[in-house]
């Protein structure tokens, strides 16, 4: 019998301690400070965020941890936990495709900052981290986050919050300048659902985020009350954002989008989506394609509208046969399953779950199964076991619960 491997989140004591020892071992001396931000899970709302739709994530208690100095010059000396040797990038020489690999989404931030007109300037840094890399619980918003909530401190920018608690409207900039980052220095054209996450959800609470207009509503989250648990599952089938098809479907989108003379697909609402499908269906196999996205995006955000009345309803029960609608949208519809994600979707239900569906980009990474607290182990013992008799590189487990945000 296959034992589940476990992905345990790392205390913010211990997480402080990795970054602070190894900064002193590489460049001597003390940083400014130490900061960190979680990865997510997303509930519910896949490929809503680009086309102006709605998303309901969680921050997970998996967080990346930074320690910083900041530095009189443009230089930015970066070292990994999780590579050997330094890294350099001269601020002033960044722009889009000048910056390659991990850096690109650090440089980018501050980057960014200048752009918005704050006098960033270099910096040396250590980073840590125990979001799993690759597993779609976007362990590269978290590495923004982290960064842009230790810039914003050092420079005294004033936009994370204060010691009385975060302010929102200044982290929904900072999420603003993590989403340019990602999309015009790293090079990945994802939207803004994961940044929101990782700096404006709260302890406790899903994000209820509107991507049309940015704004957020914090919706209690505490399935332990209920005797509930979301198990996830890092099916270690890696995926990029960088990659060509994560693109290829935004571009579907907004292609859709002008050909119905909306602005965003949001526009479109479940009532008006057979007329809207019909001016689409022209015979050609990118009207098929278009067809389908549109569905997934209008049809997927009415399920984010059902999962938040569920919760409110105190039924968060009643949300599985909504995870699995959503999952069977992005597997036929959106077509950004695998078949690992796939695998575990069928058999966590068979094994007893409630709903269960794939978290994230797409491509590879999690999925998440809404199970009774009982039912935990049992079910990742029978995942880990199918991924086993298929001759699968074994996957991962943690337990979410709604995390604070980064500090």
């Amino acid at each position: 019998m296959t034992t589940p491997t476990w992905i345990d989140a790392w205390t913010p004591q211990q997480g402080a301690e990795r970054v602070r020892a190894r900064f002193a071992e590489v460049f001597d001396g003390e940083p400014d400070g130490v900061w960190s931000a979680p990865g997510r899970v997303n509930l519910i709302g896949e490929h809503t965020d680009y086309n102006g739709g709605l998303a309901l994530p969680i921050a997970l208690p998996h967080r990346t941890f930074v320690a910083l100095r900041s530095r009189p010059d443009s230089l930015v000396r970066l070292v990994s936990g999780q590579e050997s040797g330094a890294r350099e990038v001269d601020l002033r020489t960044v722009a889009p495709g000048t910056v390659e690999g991990w850096p690109a989404y650090v440089a980018g931030v501050a980057w960014a900052l200048q752009q918005a007109g704050h006098a960033v300037t270099g910096f040396d840094a250590v980073v840590d981290s125990c979001v799993p890399y690759g597993s779609g619980l976007s362990s590269s918003a978290a590495l923004e986050s982290a960064f842009a909530v230790a810039l914003d401190a050092v420079h005294g920018l004033g936009l994370a919050g204060t010691a009385d608690g975060p302010d929102d409207a200044g982290r929904s900039v900072l999420a603003q300048v993590c989403v340019r980052a990602e999309n015009e220095i790293a090079g990945a054209p994802t939207g803004g659902m994961d940044q929101a996450a990782s700096l404006r959800a709260l302890a406790g609470h899903a994000l209820l985020l509107d991507c049309l207009d940015g704004s957020v509503r914090q919706e209690p989250f505490d399935l332990t009350a209920h005797g509930l648990a979301l198990l996830v599952v890092d099916t270690k089938a890696e995926h990029s954002h960088a990659t060509g098809e994560y693109g290829v479907r935004r571009a579907s989108c907004e292609a859709a989008a002008v050909r119905l003379g909306v602005g965003t697909l949001r526009e479109i609402t479940p009532e008006a989506l057979d007329d809207a499908l019909a001016r689409l269906t022209d015979g050609s196999a990118e009207g098929d394609v278009q067809v389908r996205r549109v569905r997934h995006v209008v049809t997927e955000i009415a399920r984010v509208e059902q999962f938040v009345t569920e919760l409110e309803a105190g039924h968060p029960e009643g949300v599985g046969a909504l995870m699995d609608a959503s999952h069977a949208s992005l597997r036929d519809d959106y077509e950004v399953t695998c078949r690992e994600l796939d695998l575990t979707v069928e058999t966590a239900r068979s094994a007893g779950a409630l709903g269960a569906r794939m978290t994230g980009g797409g491509f590879g990474g999690s999925a998440i199964a809404l199970v009774r607290a009982e039912a935990v182990k049992p079910v990742a013992q029978a995942v880990a076991q199918a991924f086993a008799d298929a001759g699968l590189r074994a996957p991962a487990f943690l337990v979410a619960t709604a995390a604070a945000p980064a500090c």
